[in-house]
């Protein structure tokens, strides 16, 4: 059974920082497309970045130049690190992981097909 469960969220001012965690059980991080969405109270949700096991790194324009996904097969994490971070950024942020042999690099939410239960991150100006 494929888990994934967030972590590292909290809140901070206008200009910081955070770096969120997504560790995965029953899923090997390395071998999939992994991502991270975020959803705002009253807004759909939107994809933020994604990665996968070939290809470069796919970012959301609001967030290109800010924020870095990466992973760390060792650990079997996925990571969201942000900087200079800004009210519009505040939402509950979700990992997100596509069915291993599937590869797809992108900001589809249906594209990826087990999702862990989101950290919530707020931003104060």
């Amino acid at each position: 059974q494929v888990q994934l469960v967030e972590s590292g969220g909290g809140s901070v001012q206008a200009g910081g920082s955070l770096r969120l965690s997504c560790a995965a059980s029953g899923y090997t991080a390395g071998r999939g497309s992994m991502a991270w969405f975020r959803q705002a109270p009253g807004k759909e949700r939107e994809g933020v970045a994604s990665i996968a096991s070939v290809g470069a790194p796919t970012y959301s324009d609001s967030v290109k130049g800010r924020f870095t996904i990466s992973r760390d097969n060792a650990k079997n994490t996925l990571y969201l690190q942000m900087n200079s971070l800004k009210p519009e950024d505040t939402a509950m942020y979700y990992c997100a992981a596509a069915r291993l042999g599937y590869t797809y690099i992108g900001l589809i939410a249906s594209m990826f097909h087990y999702w862990g239960q989101g950290t919530q991150v707020t931003v104060s100006s």
